[in-house]
């Protein structure tokens, strides 16, 4: 079984220590995780900016990357989901389409191949922290992630979880959109943070590095003093500890 990862841009630029948890803990259980170096964009920025055919290129480069992959896994919902888009990018060619197609169906946030795939929910892990945590718009409302990482987390040993006021909100990220809306994405981002002050946790946790990026930067402006985690870096810190 050849598993690929999928590593996307913020992870493999800035947040390369999400992208070693997932290989680390997938290693536990007998996943080696192949990596591409062609990979590129997933092209959403383009696609989501009308540019279509900027994203076709991206989309062709990352089928191409994984063609030979049996599983996909990413470290974000949202680049996660984009995988779905590409259907309709090549929905007037016949054999991209295909491609297209059978990328998506072997694509998986890093939680549902945990869960969905290897059936795992207890790492025996040990986290004895007080978390809440964020779920990302894509992620949960597009690509259905919801389940799984509570289901993750339920298993962590000392690991006290609050649940998040208004979790389902934005945290006012969306890509192009805090550039192109930045006042109204400073205000979401705000209120985002208001809400996890309220739950008093040491940590926030989430499955997307863009969102929690911007709700870091936000956490640090105030001089708040929560850690904000990739579930995968909990998980992988939490094994250690253990």
């Amino acid at each position: 079984m050849k598993v690929s990862l999928f590593i996307t841009c913020l992870s493999d630029a800035i947040f390369p220590r999400v992208g070693e948890a997932m290989v680390r803990l997938l290693a536990r259980y007998g996943v080696e995780l192949e990596f591409p170096t062609v990979q590129t964009c997933c092209g959403q920025p383009a696609y989501n900016s009308g540019y279509w055919d900027e994203a076709r290129t991206s989309a062709r480069t990352i089928i191409a990357a994984f063609e030979d992959s049996d599983f996909v896994i990413a470290p974000s919902g949202s680049c996660t989901y984009m995988i779905h888009h590409y259907a309709e990018l090549f929905k007037g060619d016949r054999a991209m389409l295909e491609k297209a197609e059978q990328l998506q169906n072997k694509t998986y946030e890093f939680t549902q191949f945990l869960v969905q795939v290897l059936g795992v929910t207890d790492l025996g892990a040990e986290f004895r922290h007080t978390v809440t945590y964020h779920p990302s718009c894509h992620g949960s409302r597009l690509l259905g992630v919801k389940d799984e990482p509570m289901e993750l987390l339920k298993q962590v040993r000392g690991l006290q979880f609050v649940p998040l006021p208004f979790a389902e909100d934005c945290c006012g990220f969306g890509g192009t959109f805090a550039v192109k809306m930045a006042d109204i994405s400073g205000a979401m981002v705000t209120e985002k943070v208001d809400h996890i002050k309220e739950t008093a946790a040491e940590v926030l946790v989430g499955l997307d590095m863009a969102c929690l990026m911007n709700i870091a930067g936000n956490l640090r402006y105030r001089g708040e003093p929560v850690r904000v985690m990739h579930l995968a870096e909990l998980l992988y810190e939490g094994v250690k500890q253990s």
